[in-house]
């Protein structure tokens, strides 16, 4: 049994680690349309609300949220490297520097996406008050890009849904291997009294 459980912990792990991967691919790229649509609507980044476009102004708006959002990405990319650091993903049992790391990923996981998923939701909401009409206008004078799509929005139920699905195997894997610990310890015992 224990073998099944190893190869499965070093899945999980390994799935994590792209899984996370992903999550920095998407914030390298959230802002890409938005980037080739808006940017040059403003004519002075100091004063945002001259523009060429009515709401263009979430270009701007959203390049802090897109730096922290880059940051974030990378530490829970170092945070997966940890489960590697304390071989979570091949170790037989578990000791408190595993127990931590799966905890550490998790907790951090789990409040990432949830930062995340409530910022992107707003800025969705401040995309679609953008003026459409005028985007299309604009568009056509500079050739540039138009684009009312949300994709770029919409696809983040996916890879953080991704990302909740790996922490929540990754903490059934430590039950699974908390019961299989304790089932052995019972076995040892066992055979410590049999011999005496």
């Amino acid at each position: 049994m224990y073998k099944k459980q190893v190869a499965l912990q070093k899945i999980l792990c390994i799935g994590l680690l792209i899984v996370c991967a992903l999550v920095f691919v998407y914030s390298l790229g959230i802002m890409t349309d938005l980037y080739d649509a808006l940017y040059n609507t403003i004519r002075n980044p100091e004063k945002l609300e001259k523009t060429t476009v009515t709401g263009s102004r979430i270009y701007y708006d959203m390049q802090g949220f897109n730096r922290d959002f880059l940051h974030a990405s990378i530490a829970m990319l170092v945070l997966c490297v940890l489960l590697f650091i304390t071989n979570t993903h091949s170790r037989r049992r578990y000791y408190i520097g595993n127990y931590a790391a799966v905890g550490l990923v998790s907790v951090c996981g789990v409040a990432f996406t949830v930062w995340a998923h409530n910022q992107i939701q707003a800025f969705r909401a401040q995309f679609l008050q953008i003026n459409f009409e005028e985007l299309a206008e604009h568009a056509v004078k500079k050739k540039s890009l138009y684009t009312e799509s949300t994709f770029w929005f919409d696809i983040h139920y996916v890879i953080f849904g991704l990302l909740l699905i790996g922490i929540i195997l990754l903490i059934a894997n430590v039950i699974w291997k908390r019961k299989l610990m304790k089932a052995e310890q019972a076995l040892v015992a066992q055979g410590k009294g049999a011999v005496a």
